[in-house]
């Protein structure tokens, strides 16, 4: 589970501020993004289990603060993103991810296999896929 929150935290650098999807170079990405909500397979997770997160995003780069710290690269094109674990539990790994941004909230869903893009914004009967809800540190 430790290594699931992780990677799910590590996709919830793609946050942006805005009405629309924002692109890595627009700088919106950047900042700190607290988790509000998150489900794992069709499953809620509980406050208590990712209260202490944080997802700080720097242009490229991504910081996840959880039960440990994972550093790597982020690649956004359109909706979808690629993250590269660098650094920490989720070194060498490759997630991909579907995110929006509406009404300053940030929603990524993570396939934590990597072998596809999610389509949707669902995880109900995908063992594989996570789902997190930000809003950005003020």
């Amino acid at each position: 589970m430790r290594v699931t929150t992780s990677i799910l935290l590590l996709i919830f650098t793609l946050g942006c501020t805005g009405t629309k999807n924002a692109s890595a170079k627009s700088g919106k990405l950047n900042g700190t993004w607290i988790p509000a909500e998150q489900e794992f397979s069709g499953t809620k997770l509980l406050k208590a289990a990712f209260e202490k997160q944080k997802l700080i995003i720097s242009d490229s780069n991504y910081t996840l603060i959880a039960e440990s710290v994972d550093k790597g690269v982020v690649r956004f094109h359109g909706d979808k993103a690629d993250i590269y674990g660098k650094e920490g539990v989720n070194a060498g790994k490759h997630f991909t991810a579907l995110y929006k941004y509406e009404n300053e909230w940030l929603t990524i869903c993570y396939n934590l296999k990597g072998d596809a893009y999610p389509e949707s914004f669902t995880t109900a009967g995908k063992p594989m896929f996570f789902l997190s809800v930000f809003k950005k540190e003020q």
